[in-house]
């Protein structure tokens, strides 16, 4: 793609979010429910994801219409992101901001004492693209870790948009450092990892009663630095969102490196868990989160 054609695909984006920030709230909220019940209908790939995850995580606990009418929700939220993403873009960050409440102050200012900075357990729920909000809330910064898109127009315009509340932006690939300096400044470090790894990436551990090969950083990062892991969720309410922290997950230390990253591994998926199963409307069932079986070819790295 040459510079011109980015420039333009760029310009382009920008200009339709601009113009769904121009619906009224009321009126995305109707176009969402229609347009998401007709995607739910026409994408049948990512309909039948998310209705055999929800099966998988719920078993006999629902029944088949109650997993269909969740799924059906999901898509709808999805439509509605879109329009929350441009809404959100046409204020300012002190107007955005009276959009948010928070639950759990004393949760991460507890946290915050320890001088470690703060490892931020989240994933994708809510309106997830909105979260860079809570570090403007607070005066402190949230450094995301992300992989680049292949679309250099999405990996543009995304990154602005995380960006204009002060959150950086931090590859995946060689990030190490930047991680570490963060934290040792006191700043905040999310990683959503609520979604499938390759298994040299993560380790094997519950998640709705099966194995899920889950990202292995976030209890890395915390036995490294002793930062805590505070769970931060962003949930849609009907009024606008509830920034929920919840209390610090205990770190594990048994002095057995292995068991050390899967046992707080498993406490992080239980958090995410405990999570979704009381809002099982807001989470990403679109997504494959079972794909990597816990079976491979090759003997485990160690670590």
């Amino acid at each position: 793609m040459s510079h011109l054609q980015e420039e333009f695909g760029y310009r382009l984006l920008k200009g339709l979010f601009r113009c769904l920030g121009c619906v009224s709230p009321k009126t995305a909220g109707r176009i969402a429910e229609h347009l998401g019940w007709l995607l739910f209908h026409l994408d049948k790939r990512h309909r039948t994801i998310a209705l055999n995850n929800l099966e998988r995580a719920f078993g006999d606990e629902h029944t088949p219409a109650q997993n269909r009418k969740i799924a059906l929700t999901v898509f709808r939220n999805l439509v509605r992101m879109l329009f929350e993403i441009a809404w959100s873009m046409g204020l300012p960050a002190e107007e955005l901001k009276r959009n948010f409440r928070v639950k759990g102050h004393y949760n991460y200012m507890c946290a915050l004492r320890k001088g470690k900075g703060l490892l931020m357990l989240t994933g994708h729920a809510g309106n997830w693209e909105l979260l860079p909000v809570v570090g403007a809330m607070i005066n402190l910064p949230v450094n995301v870790l992300y992989r680049p898109l292949d679309s250099p127009v999405l990996e543009r315009f995304i990154t602005e948009l995380r960006s204009r509340f002060g959150a950086r932006m931090i590859p995946t690939a060689r990030s190490a450092r930047q991680v570490l300096k963060a934290l040792m400044r006191g700043e905040i470090f999310a990683i959503l990892m609520d979604q499938n790894v390759d298994w040299y990436e993560g380790v094997f551990v519950d998640f709705f009663g099966h194995r899920a090969c889950t990202n292995k950083g976030m209890a890395l990062l915390a036995l490294k630095t002793g930062a805590p892991v505070v769970p931060i969720f962003l949930v849609r309410e009907p009024d606008g969102f509830l920034v929920e922290v919840g209390a610090e997950v205990p770190l594990i230390r048994t002095g057995d490196k292995i068991k050390d990253l899967e046992e707080n591994t498993r406490c992080y998926n239980a958090v995410i868990e405990n999570f979704v199963r009381r809002h099982p409307d807001q989470w990403l069932w679109v997504h494959q989160r079972w794909k990597t079986p816990p079976y491979h070819p090759w003997p485990r790295k160690s670590e």
